[in-house]
């Protein structure tokens, strides 16, 4: 059997799923994509057993075939080929020869009844959102996820649409981000994706204003964006009530400019423990310090203009949870506000605070 397509036609499908592919499989087949071509259309499909990529593209073929092939080795092979090339694609047996001009490789192939499929029940919830609002919410929270965390639901972030709004939450015990947006719709779901399907699908999000469309199962969800099809398991468990950890406000505030606070966090930090990665803050009347030290007895001092009318406080913070919050925050603004020095504070976008971000202090 004989396939010819444009090497540019298989490339982009391919590597809108090839981020699922691990490097390292306990299943062969799992290091394979499964292709598909059927009523001229290419269907590519990628999974890990927990997430579930499918990208489909228009083809003049009228071939009908399903077969895998390695997914890194074509993907590194289809990138190597020049711009506008052709690709034929000749299956026999257990081997698939791809020939591109003089260029020719042979690969060896798996069985396609033998490709996994996630069994996703039919979704008993569904909605659609903007894409680009789904994006920035996964973008605002997403590093605040824990990884590999004996509490599972924390390896994950919560997606909920209630009382008006959609929310993203995420939260590794000693931080917490949160992102909503105004969201009409009566629902009221509440469901954890799993790390790699958070990250995966930030990837594969664009800025588009088109509508994604969302079904919810009772242990799936599938997301539809554009071409692409993506189901992922979801965890079973229950999320921490985020709302008991949002500090009440106070009138501690630190009004500063973002991006001078994360340039003098960022030297300060370079002596820092690197281990517990501690920082002092010593505010005072329109000023900050920021204190670091390490057990070679190094230090580092800068003091950063702020507004701030509130009682003198010092207080300890972990340096790159800080830092991580700016990175995510936009504005050029942004308002601090610090409790006691046992308190979290909680750190927002001077004039928007669709996004918050908790972070614990740190005994230093």
């Amino acid at each position: 059997m004989k396939i010819k397509l444009s090497r540019d036609v298989l490339l982009k499908p391919l590597t809108q799923v090839g981020g699922v592919v691990e490097r390292r499989q306990t299943l062969p087949i799992l290091s394979n994509v499964l292709i598909k071509i059927e009523n001229s259309e290419l269907t590519i499909t990628a999974t890990d057993l927990e997430v579930e990529l499918k990208a489909k593209t228009k083809i003049e073929s009228d071939v009908e075939q399903e077969f895998t092939l390695p997914a890194r080795k074509l993907i590194d092979i289809c990138k190597a080929l020049p711009a506008d090339s052709d690709l034929q694609i000749d299956l026999n047996k257990e081997r698939a020869t791809l020939k591109s001009g003089r260029s020719r490789f042979t690969l060896s192939t798996l069985p396609a009844q033998d490709f996994p499929a996630i069994e996703a029940n039919i979704g008993s919830e569904q909605f659609s959102i903007p894409g680009n609002v789904l994006k920035r919410l996964i973008e605002k929270t997403q590093f605040a996820m824990a990884q590999q965390d004996v509490r599972y639901y924390l390896n994950g972030m919560l997606l909920e649409v209630k009382e008006g709004k959609i929310r993203t939450v995420a939260t590794d015990g000693h931080r917490l981000a949160l992102s909503e947006a105004d969201y009409d719709n009566t629902l009221d779901i509440e469901i954890i994706l799993p790390r790699k399907a958070v990250l995966e699908l930030g990837r594969i999000l664009t800025d588009s204003e088109e509508s994604v469309q969302i079904e919810i199962s009772s242990n799936h969800a599938k997301i539809i964006v554009g071409n692409i099809s993506f189901t992922t398991k979801l965890i079973d468990g229950k999320y921490p009530d985020y709302r008991g950890v949002l500090p009440r406000s106070t009138d501690n505030k630190i009004e500063a400019n973002r991006e001078e606070m994360r340039h003098a966090l960022q030297r300060a930090s370079i002596l820092s423990n690197e281990k517990y990665r501690g920082i002092r803050f010593k505010v005072s009347v329109n000023r900050l310090e920021l204190l670091a030290h390490n057990p070679e007895q190094e230090e580092a001092e800068e003091e950063v203009a702020v507004e701030y009318s509130g009682d003198d406080l010092t207080i300890g913070f972990n340096v790159g949870y800080l830092i991580d919050v700016l990175s995510a925050i936009s504005s050029e603004k942004v308002h601090i506000e610090l409790g006691d020095v046992n308190s979290s504070c909680l750190i927002y976008a001077a004039g928007n605070n669709e996004s918050r971000y908790v972070v614990m202090p740190m005994r230093l």
